[in-house]
């Protein structure tokens, strides 16, 4: 690879980087609903055509993000094998470090669509780490969105009341609150 083939990548990556960085630090600021595509671009430094040759609007931007992370738990889980929900531990720890970016992206501030694809993040996870319920009676979807629901809630609690408890504590809690559940049902 020449550097001129590479640069390009480089310039592309340092875009999107500052896109997400911007759409960040304005979601630690304003209601999700008060953030608009040119205040993401002024945050940025970037022109409007160029965020636009990227995302079709500010919420794309988001989901690209929520992919970034999808990957980065992904790639977590990897590691704990053998452990159901191993990508709870990395949520979990991303949560503390950021917490005021998941004090807006989890509170009153953020928006149905930010809450709501967060949501869909947490299943599509937990329904990869998931076997089908031995009652027939149990939908397993059903089981995916109890244990999300469950996670989601008590990841909210945990930033939302700035409580003393550290990440392992929590993982600790999760763990101990949904394997039973799980167990009486997969």
């Amino acid at each position: 690879m020449t550097a001129g083939t590479s640069a390009p990548d480089r310039r592309v990556r340092r875009t999107l980087d500052a896109l997400r960085a911007a759409l960040v630090a304005l979601m630690t600021e304003k209601d999700w609903d008060e953030i608009s595509v040119q205040d993401i671009c002024d945050r940025a430094n970037v022109g409007r055509s160029t965020f636009y040759t990227h995302f079709d609007d500010k919420g794309a931007l988001l989901l690209a993000g929520f992919e970034d992370l999808r990957r980065q738990l992904r790639a977590h889980r990897g590691k704990e094998r053998g452990q159901r929900l191993g990508w709870a531990r990395g949520l979990i720890d991303h949560a503390y470090e950021q917490r005021d970016l998941f004090r807006a992206l989890l509170g009153k501030r953020s928006g149905h669509l930010v809450t709501r694809r967060f949501r869909r993040l947490i299943a599509e996870l937990i329904k990869q780490d998931l076997a089908r319920p031995r009652d027939e009676r149990i939908h397993a979807d059903a089981v995916v969105h109890y244990v999300a629901g469950a996670f989601l809630e008590l990841l909210t609690w945990w930033i939302d009341a700035r409580s003393p408890l550290g990440p392992d504590d929590i993982e600790h809690t999760f763990r101990r609150m949904t394997e039973p559940a799980l167990a009486a049902v997969l």
